[in-house]
């Protein structure tokens, strides 16, 4: 069973999946962030002369969006079959979003796209004069019609049922429950910066989102955009107690890393990180279990409808955009001030 399992690898085809997919979302995200700031509305079709420029961005944007079952459904299967397993992954994953199994009919249907391209790569034989067909014609005919259909009929419903009962139960949650929800995933966002975890975590937020729930992913966005400006805030705390926390090339990083924070690309801050791993990881865990508490309490749940775009996301928190500064200075206090002190 363990060897089933390390030769399947499905840790590092999803892995490699969201690295395809996270610079749709950055994209995408920071398009209709900046539509919606400035009142765009993302529309059904744009009709010439019936929408304006920030319309038409909200709109480009979201529409960018909701294709992300199918982009996650193609990176799969062409991380696990390689070319041949595109054309599976993306018909699967059209057919994930036209029975409403969302994301995660997305990731399911992109495994199984992708096993089938290969399986019929490897163990089905043709004729000579058809092998130069199998990657281009007979591979994503074959893959793309049993998955697509095995997608609508038997994986789909079961798959929109479990989803709708995940947006329910967490729909439901309030008090003390967003509080403990808040914290962990703030600190799951934050302890790998931008790694394996961070991925993990990021995949199964935009699966609550597609369904409407914002909280999650802009707990975990924010935690990105606040913990590099924390370990700036950290250079000003050392300065006012007198102590020498950073050497001059950490100094000279941190005038990329905090305004990489900004922008909600938290990678900036792995090289101060790495000089002082163990404490680097403390403080923004800490932080980051402050800012999802706080966002995720205070907000009940709510949250930006936009995945990415640091402080470009909270206008499209509504009227809980104060949640959203709230938690972003507090992940800075406390982050500069534990990695400080």
């Amino acid at each position: 069973m363990k060897n089933f399992w390390k030769k399947a690898n499905f840790k590092g085809h999803l892995l490699t999946a969201i690295s395809y997919l996270i610079p749709i979302v950055c994209g995408a995200g920071f398009v209709i962030a900046i539509g919606m700031v400035f009142g765009g509305k993302s529309q059904d079709s744009l009709v010439i002369g019936k929408f304006d420029f920030f319309q038409a961005l909200a709109t480009l944007g979201g529409h960018a969006l909701s294709m992300l079952p199918v982009i996650i459904a193609t990176g799969l299967a062409f991380s696990i079959a390689g070319k041949p397993g595109i054309a599976p992954g993306f018909v699967t994953g059209l057919a994930a979003i036209s029975i409403s199994a969302g994301f995660i009919g997305g990731i399911i249907g992109g495994y199984m796209a992708g096993w089938l391209a290969f399986a019929i790569l490897k163990y089905v034989k043709v004729p000579n004069w058809a092998k130069g067909l199998m990657p281009t014609l007979i591979v994503p005919f074959l893959a793309s019609l049993i998955s697509g259909l095995i997608m609508v009929y038997i994986i789909g419903t079961p798959v929109s049922w479990f989803t709708a009962w995940l947006t329910a139960l967490l729909k439901s949650l309030n008090g003390t429950s967003n509080l403990i929800f808040g914290a962990m995933l703030g600190i799951l966002s934050i302890v790998d910066f931008g790694g394996p975890i961070n991925k993990t975590a990021f995949a199964f937020a935009l699966t609550l989102q597609a369904q409407g729930i914002n909280g999650p992913v802009t707990a975990l966005q924010l935690t990105n955009t606040a913990t590099p400006i924390g370990f700036g805030f950290a250079l000003l705390v050392a300065k006012l107690i007198h102590k020498n926390i950073y050497t001059r090339e950490e100094v000279e990083t941190l005038k990329s890393t905090v305004p990489m924070g900004v922008v909600n690309i938290v990678e900036g801050s792995i090289p101060i990180v790495m000089n002082d791993i163990i404490r680097g990881i403390f403080a923004a865990g800490l932080g980051g279990m402050c800012e999802g508490a706080i966002l995720m309490t205070l907000a009940h749940g709510e949250g930006a409808t936009v995945p990415f775009g640091g402080f470009l996301m909270l206008p499209t928190m509504g009227n809980n955009w104060w949640v959203g500064l709230l938690a972003i200075a507090a992940n800075m206090v406390v982050t500069g001030v534990v990695y400080a002190l």
